[in-house]
């Protein structure tokens, strides 16, 4: 059966009730002490971030270096397997968010999670809740190793939004629904057909009725 259209949801306040990327990072580092003696850096690195343009991108790889850098495949998977069956087995997810998803694959919808987290782990979450494709940033691995930088662009704000757009060249009869929970998530909101902004905080919440995107709390 063709699609109805595309549902675009975002990962980290949206669908889930926090953020993914720390408590995975720290959950590897849980499992593997001897790597906390490399978070030396991390103060270094987030007064780089404050005074040299607040690259994201690069934020994030530099922290994934640090705590999983140079680590085999294997390693890595195997915790990134526990991480996200862990986040499906428990409450990481809002059930109002679960809800609106399962409506959506009822209706014949195409399902695209779209997320600024890392390749490491968020395609497995994205395959244990039925979604059919996962869009998201992508870290480089050299041969069995994990090298950490990023391979693609950080996909958050405008990047999320040249996503939707290629998501458009791909399905272009399609419109599309999309949920977001951040001021940045607005960029790609601002796209499609029908779309909602959730959980935001009083600033996104203002933005979004300024642009007349819809809003509404999934508590």
């Amino acid at each position: 059966m063709a699609a109805v259209q595309l549902a675009v949801f975002d990962l980290d306040g949206t669908l889930t009730w926090h953020d993914t990327m720390a408590p995975f990072l720290m959950g590897y580092l849980v499992r593997h002490p001897a790597r906390v003696r490399k978070l030396w850096r991390l103060p270094l690195l987030l007064a780089e971030y404050l005074l040299a343009g607040r690259d994201r991108g690069r934020l994030k790889a530099q922290v994934i270096q640090m705590v999983m850098g140079g680590e085999r495949r294997a390693r890595i998977d195997a915790w990134a397997d526990a991480f996200a069956g862990g986040r499906a087995a428990g409450n990481a997810f809002r059930p109002q968010a679960l809800t609106m998803l399962e409506t959506h694959r009822k209706a014949g919808d195409r399902l695209v999670l779209l997320s600024a987290s890392p390749d490491l782990y968020v395609p497995r979450i994205g395959r244990l809740l039925g979604f059919d494709e996962t869009i998201c940033t992508e870290v480089r691995w050299r041969a069995d190793r994990l090298d950490g930088s990023l391979v693609t662009p950080n996909r958050r704000g405008e990047e999320k939004r040249l996503c939707v757009r290629q998501l458009r060249e791909r399905f272009p009869t399609l419109p599309v629904a999309a949920y977001g929970n951040s001021a940045s998530d607005l960029a790609h909101l601002a796209e499609v057909e029908h779309p909602l902004l959730v959980n935001g905080n009083a600033a996104a919440k203002r933005r979004a009725v300024q642009l007349g995107i819809p809003v509404a709390d999934w508590r």
